[in-house]
């Protein structure tokens, strides 16, 4: 299991501790997440897979979580209006949507957390990942819109220790 405590940023899979950053907003109970809030749910969430982008990510070894690479055309529906509301879409899409291929690192390496997946409740929160954290102009971390997010060493780090069954736990 790899638990997140949001009140230190603190990320721990197994003897290993990892600063993170959680969403703008700080941390919510998952039934009070609402889909643009900017909070971090709290709960337990499977690892559900991994995203990964080819031309920017080299693997030390296969993962053993289901996994593929993304390109420029994956995105993400953020629309609650849309059947494929918080489920990968193909761009261009006809509504509001994330793109995956972005200019910067953050979804170099994207881990699909399983919050509000099975069945999408429309306007309850999408595409909440773990994923690489963006730094900001004085070289710090940003907080995130609502994911869990930790530096691109240790996401390399962490990766390779992911087993079908993890469980991300945000407390």
């Amino acid at each position: 299991m790899i638990r997140v405590d949001t009140a230190t940023r603190i990320l721990k899979l197994g003897d290993q501790s990892y600063p993170c950053v959680i969403g703008k907003g700080g941390a919510i109970r998952a039934n009070d997440k609402r889909e643009g809030d900017g909070c971090t749910p709290l709960g337990r969430w499977p690892i559900r897979g991994a995203l990964l982008r080819r031309d920017r990510t080299t693997l030390a070894a296969t993962p053993l979580i289901p996994w593929r690479w993304i390109g420029s055309q994956d995105g993400w529906s953020d629309a609650p209006d849309d059947p494929a509301y918080n489920r990968p879409v193909c761009l261009p899409h006809r509504c509001s949507h994330e793109r995956l291929w972005r200019d910067d690192r953050a979804y170099d390496i994207v881990i699909v957390l399983g919050h509000n997946d099975n069945p999408p409740v429309p306007g309850r929160g999408s595409a909440i990942f773990f994923h690489i954290w963006v730094l900001d102009d004085a070289e710090q971390p940003k907080p995130t819109e609502g994911c869990v997010a930790v530096s691109p060493h240790d996401m390399q780090a962490i990766l390779p220790q992911l087993r079908p069954d993890d469980i991300m736990d945000i407390i």
